[in-house]
């Protein structure tokens, strides 16, 4: 790995397997895939997830990135348009190939034809959604907690309550109850509970997009207990001899990724100062 005199020297990874990732995606970039989470990875956490954006940095990084490796791929829980719309993805030069698998890969948007693929909303959506405000008021959760609308999930957010770990904590075993019911799973993340079909996660979305590509190295960044699938189906390529490197957006509210990750990052600023490092690494 060399080094250029206006980039910071590039970060190792903390592991052998990820050093060896980080060693085949330079070897290799026109088989690599940068796999990324948004939330927390591209975009720093916000109190009110619609007012989530890419880091200033995020789209520059990912635009000088993508022409140099096979793909580049968002993986997100958000709906794919709204990635696409936070993430002021659409439109820009380099980007021309960018693929926002949205809703855990149940979306799918190519920039290539700018459209958001789509299958039919599992209809336990819509009655957890009729029922869930009167639900949180009958268990005297409404206080401090709040539903975010998310088309074919809907999430419960606590990080507003007086104690948000204990409001999250009440709410796990009711939730998931109340999720089974209607034939749907119950994801935990950073001081919020989602409500969506099964199926679908991550680790599946990444796999078959992998898949797909015939891809070599895989790059994958998360920060979030969603990213442990993501994790999983990388460890189970490596397991297989196929290398790969993940990333943890640093967040101590997650030691469970970080205590996985090959490499940990202090937040987006920092993976999209990464990124624009491996760009500027594949450059020459």
């Amino acid at each position: 790995m060399g080094s250029h005199p206006h980039q910071p020297p590039m970060p190792v990874p903390a592991t052998a397997a990820g050093r060896e990732g980080l060693e085949a995606l330079l070897r290799d970039p026109g088989r690599a895939v940068v796999a990324l989470d948004f939330d927390g990875t591209l975009a720093d956490i916000v109190p009110d997830p619609d007012q989530a954006r890419a880091h200033p940095d995020t789209v520059p990084a990912l635009a000088a990135l993508a022409p140099r490796v096979e793909a580049v791929a968002v993986v997100t829980g958000r709906p794919a348009g709204v990635a696409v719309r936070y993430g002021g993805f659409a439109g820009v030069p380099g980007l021309e190939h960018l693929v926002v698998l949205g809703h855990y890969g149940a979306e799918r948007w190519d920039a290539v034809t700018g459209v958001v693929h789509a299958p039919a909303p599992h209809p336990g959506v819509a009655a957890v959604r009729a029922e869930l405000p009167g639900f949180l008021d009958a268990i005297g959760a409404w206080r401090g907690t709040w539903i975010e609308e998310k088309g074919r999930a809907l999430a419960v957010h606590t990080r507003r309550a007086e104690d948000p770990e204990a409001a999250f904590e009440a709410l796990r075993e009711p939730l998931a109850e109340l999720a089974a019911r209607h034939g749907l799973i119950v994801e935990p993340g950073r001081a919020v509970l989602e409500l969506r079909p099964p199926g679908m996660d991550k680790g599946v979305a990444l796999t078959e997009f992998l898949r797909e590509r015939d891809a070599g190295p895989v790059l994958y960044a998360g920060d979030d207990l969603g990213d442990l699938a993501a994790y999983s189906a990388v460890e189970k390529r490596r397991a297989e001899g196929l290398p790969g490197l993940l990333l943890c957006s640093g967040s101590a509210e997650v030691p469970e990724l970080a205590a996985r990750a090959d490499l940990v990052l202090p937040g987006p600023g920092a993976v999209a100062a990464f990124l624009a490092r491996l760009a500027e690494e594949l450059r020459g």
